[in-house]
Formats: structure tokens, sequence, C-alpha cells
């Protein structure tokens, strides 16, 4: 291309981009305006609407930052999670593990790290799996893809210790013999789902060989390497996890002040008893906690069917309540991997579905079995 046509293709660059900004501009001015039109017209109609409104959506989210948070057991215990990570990654349980897992992954074609961030989930919290995980992909050259399947992978496995026990306790209390159901939905499905999605949705995979694979044990002091961790796990709780919650539960206040969360609420209960989950847990297990909704079902294990008590053990071993897949997921994972946070809500959505899947099956599937 001559000079001359040059100069003329980056005018007409420059013009073209100037133009899709001043329309984006354009845009973005008259929601504005309209914002502005609307605010005053509530002002001048009915003005208590906006503190109202402002109120719904602090008393949503106050209880949960404030007093599950901040001031109860799930805020410490992410910091110690990622203080526990972080030492069993400086022990070499992470190498360890990914070379224990190459030979299955390399029958996948896929690379071994996808486990990682599930397998932390098990043993600790989702979102220390995040903060460690994703770096750990990073460093073992895991493409986009691959590093979608670990996210769908880890929102499979329940996020805390605490919750596992409780609902082994349930299923004891209803007379189901715990390992089958644990070994098919916390086990299996860290070979299932990324076989699932490497031939299916997420196909760029490739299997990577051991010898190619770098090590993932660190060469800080091991007192470092605590402390460092503790740190880590604070600032995670601060400047991510909170925020995330903060706004999840805001939108949802301001649903409710609109009168369009309750019908959601009730739609919900009824897809739960569909695929096999007792409602009112399942909806604490969905929208507030996994492992309160482990200690009710505690509670009414030994009078209600079966499939339900399975059905919504399986359903709170996950990455749920939804504040962590539509918030905390795409925070962390887009901050600590090469993934955007669209694509981490994309794959943690679809891994959640594939639980559903999960919870129907085992619910209907398995339960008679073990009764």
């Amino acid at each position: 291309m001559s000079k001359p046509a040059e100069q003329l293709h980056e005018i007409v660059d420059l013009s073209t981009g100037a133009e899709e900004a001043g329309k984006r501009a354009g845009g973005s001015n008259r929601i504005g305006l309209l914002s502005v039109a609307l605010l005053g017209i509530i002002f001048i109609i009915s003005p208590e609407i906006i503190g109202n409104a402002f109120t719904s959506m602090l008393d949503k989210v106050k209880p949960i930052v404030v007093d599950i948070f901040l001031m109860g057991n799930v805020g410490v215990s992410i910091i110690l999670s990622v203080m526990v990570g972080r030492a069993l990654e400086r022990m070499g349980f992470t190498d360890a593990l990914i070379r224990l897992f190459v030979p299955l992954a390399n029958r996948m074609k896929i690379n071994p790290a996808v486990v990682i961030p599930g397998v932390y989930n098990i043993l600790g919290d989702i979102n220390a799996a995040g903060r460690i995980g994703g770096p750990i992909m990073k460093q073992a050259g895991a493409t986009r893809d691959e590093q979608c399947i670990a996210i769908a992978t880890m929102v499979q496995s329940q996020q805390s210790f605490s919750c596992f026990m409780l609902g082994l306790i349930a299923l004891s209390l209803a007379g189901i013999n715990a390992f089958p159901v644990v070994l098919c939905a916390v086990f299996a499905p860290l070979v299932i789902v990324p076989f699932v999605l490497s031939r299916t949705i997420y196909r760029n995979t490739r299997a990577v060989a051991l010898k190619d694979l770098p090590s993932f044990t660190p060469k800080t002091p091991p007192f470092q390497t605590i402390f460092q961790g503790a740190r880590e796990g604070a600032e995670l709780l601060f400047l991510l996890v909170i925020p995330a919650i903060a706004v999840i539960y805001s939108l949802i206040g301001l649903l409710d002040y609109v009168g369009v969360w309750k019908p959601f609420e009730q739609s919900l209960s009824g897809f739960l008893g569909f695929v096999g989950v007792h409602p009112g847990t399942g909806i604490t297990a969905i929208m507030a906690s996994p492992t309160l909704a482990m200690g009710q079902l505690q509670e009414i294990a030994a009078s209600i069917d079966p499939r339900l008590v399975v059905g919504a053990f399986v359903l709170a071993a996950s990455g749920l309540p939804l504040s962590d897949v539509l918030g905390q997921i795409p925070a962390i994972w887009s901050v600590n991997s090469d993934v955007t946070a669209r694509e981490a809500l994309t794959a943690a959505i679809i891994g959640i579905i594939m639980r559903f899947i999960t919870v129907a099956i085992i619910a209907f599937g398995l339960t008679p079995l073990l009764v």
C-alpha cells in the first residue's frame, strides 16, 4: 500500500472510531437525561420511594456482609482457607495432585491443571480455590477454554467442610448410605465435567506431557508462606468477596422492593421440587448459605422423602449460593486468570446447570438403590 493510501486509511479509521465513540456518548447522554428526569419526577411525586428502596437494599446486604462475613465464621474461614491452601501448595500438594491426574488427563487430551481449583474447593473455600487455582492454571499454560472448564468443574464441589459434614449427618439421619452419594456427587464430577465440556462447549484443549509441566511448589520460607497466605485471604475477603456480595444482595433488595423477587422465589420452589430437592433448604442453599441449608436439613431429614434429602445434599455440595456464581467467581477469576469476568460468569453458570442435572440424576436414579 502506498503512503498516501496508508494515510487515507488511517484517516478513515480515525473518523470511524470517532463516529462510534460519538454514538456511544450520545446513548449514554440520553440514558443519563432519562435518569435525571425519572428521579426528578419521583422527588416531586413520592420522594420516600428512593429512601425506601435504599433501605430495602441495605436490609438485604447488612445481614450477609456484617453478620455472616464479618462477625460470623465465613469470613474467617476464607482467610484460613487461603492460608491452608498456600501451605499445602508449599508442601508440594499441587505438584503431586497434577502428576496423579496426568495419565487420565492425557487420555482426555486436556491440561491436568483443570482439576486443581475443584480439589482446592473441596478442601477449603471456593474463593480461595479461585485465588490459588487461577495463577496455577496460567503457570501450567492452560488455554482460556481449559480455564473455563476449571471454573465449571470447581462449582461441582462444596465450598466448606462444615457444609459437607452437616450433609453427611443429614444423610445418616435419613437412613441413606453416604459413600455412593459422595463418590457420585463430589469426586466423579472432577473427571466427568472436564470430559463432557472438552467435547462440547470448550474444545480448545490439549494434553500436556509431565516433562513439560512446571513445578508448582513455591520456594518461599514456610513461615512467610503462611503469613502471606493469611494476608492474601484478608485481601480476598475485603477487596473482592464483600464487594461482590454487596452488589448481588443490593440488587436482590431492589427487586424485592419493586415486587419482582417473591414471584421468582415461588417459581424456584416449584422447580426445586421437580428436580428432587427439598424446596425450603434448596432455596436457602441457592440464596443464602449451603451450610445453613444443611443445618436445616438435619432437623427434617428423618421425616421427608429420602430423594429430597439426597437432592438437597447434592445441590448444597456446589458453588452456590448465587452471590458466588454471579459475583464472587467473576470478580476473583478475572483478576487471577486469563479469562474475563464475562467468561468466568458463563463458565460458572454452565457448571451450575450441570449441577442441577446431576441433582436430578442422583436424587431419582441413585437414591432408590440406597434406602
